[in-house]
């Protein structure tokens, strides 16, 4: 086998947008099914995206022989089962971000998928950025010195729209934490390779009317000892967004901006510091010139499928677990928490 061969379940919304186009670029990847619940909005995207097959039922394109891997893209509350289904189908699994509605119900996927002996990966795909892969190769050659504090934030305009299953806690299992802080929390862990030990959060809903939160800031405690903060929004115009990170250190620090997308783009700042400096009571910061960070782009979904592929074909590490992915998620299920309770929660390895 040269290629893996998928099948989308869930095939509008974002795979339709983003990740389907990416996967058509990998060449290590092909698309054979898609399926929607919609028959008809099945075959169009059948058409669309030149799938050889279309389905209205998971358990249908869960049976198609020469489907080798399923990306699953439904709402939240149904990839615990879906997911499930296709690892007793023997089919490897992409699953979209959070892995289930719960940590909890994420684990039962992910023994399932053991026992099965099938590979699983989640989407967390920014981590494919070239910016954030030079930035966690900085941080790892050591340049900027130990890592005491960082922040990510990523923010978007998402008002009250009637039936949004996102917006409704029974079929998202949280607001704007869960949907895009996770690719925050990710990063921020992935680049610094350190994980949150202690959590504390402050989440609401301030401007619109749905169940879960628009509004959200964490602050967590990493293993070295770093402060990190992460705030997502649904309540900022997409025009006013900056969607930043920063990684500040004794030798320097890093700021990204623009890269926390699902396009790949923006710049990166780089500062590097005399660690052995005296203290400067002037503490002058006029001289201080940022290099620029020159990256290739290319598209993120196409990194995230061809990796995911390679890793079915030829045994190579999967990029993104499910156990890194379930590990955010509780770092999610602790800030609300926190947030319940008023105070810090410290997170205990299962």
């Amino acid at each position: 086998m040269d290629k893996v061969k998928w099948g989308v379940i869930g095939a509008g919304g974002i795979a339709d947008r983003r990740t389907i186009p990416g996967l058509l670029l990998a060449g290590s990847a092909e698309l054979v099914a898609v399926m929607e619940v919609d028959m008809a909005f099945a075959e169009r995207l059948c058409a669309k995206h030149g799938a050889k097959r279309a389905y209205d039922s998971v358990d249908a394109l869960l049976e198609d022989p020469e489907v080798d891997a399923v990306y699953i893209a439904t709402p939240v509350f149904f990839h615990k089962e879906q997911a499930i289904k296709a690892a007793r189908a023997k089919k490897h699994i992409l699953l979209e971000k959070p892995v289930a509605m719960t940590s909890a119900e994420g684990l039962e996927v992910a023994r399932v998928c053991r026992e099965e002996g099938i590979q699983v990966s989640v989407g967390l795909m920014m981590r494919f950025h070239p910016y954030h892969q030079k930035m966690k190769e900085i941080v790892e050659g050591g340049r900027l010195g130990r890592i005491v504090s960082c922040r990510a934030q990523l923010t978007c305009w998402y008002p009250d729209i009637p039936g949004a299953w996102r917006q409704q806690r029974e079929t998202s299992g949280g607001g704007a934490l869960m949907d895009m802080g996770v690719h925050c929390i990710d990063l921020l862990q992935y680049i610094t390779g350190n994980t949150a030990q202690k959590v504390t959060g402050l989440t609401g809903t301030k401007e619109f009317n749905y169940e879960v939160e628009d509004s959200s800031s964490i602050l967590m405690e990493l293993g070295n000892g770093a402060y990190a903060t992460v705030d997502a929004f649904f309540n900022i115009p997409d025009a006013a967004a900056r969607c930043r990170m920063e990684i500040y250190g004794t030798g320097g620090s890093m700021l990204a901006e623009g890269t926390i997308s699902q396009v790949e783009g923006g710049t990166l700042e780089v500062v590097l510091s005399d660690t052995g400096a005296e203290y400067d009571a002037q503490q002058n910061r006029n001289e201080v010139f940022p290099m620029q960070v020159e990256a290739v782009f290319g598209n993120l979904y196409a990194r995230e499928i061809e990796s995911f592929s390679n890793a079915i074909l030829h045994g190579d590490p999967v990029a993104v677990t499910i156990e890194e992915a379930l590990q955010v998620q509780r770092v999610v299920e602790a800030a609300y928490e926190a947030n319940a309770k008023g105070g810090f929660i410290w997170l205990h390895s299962n």
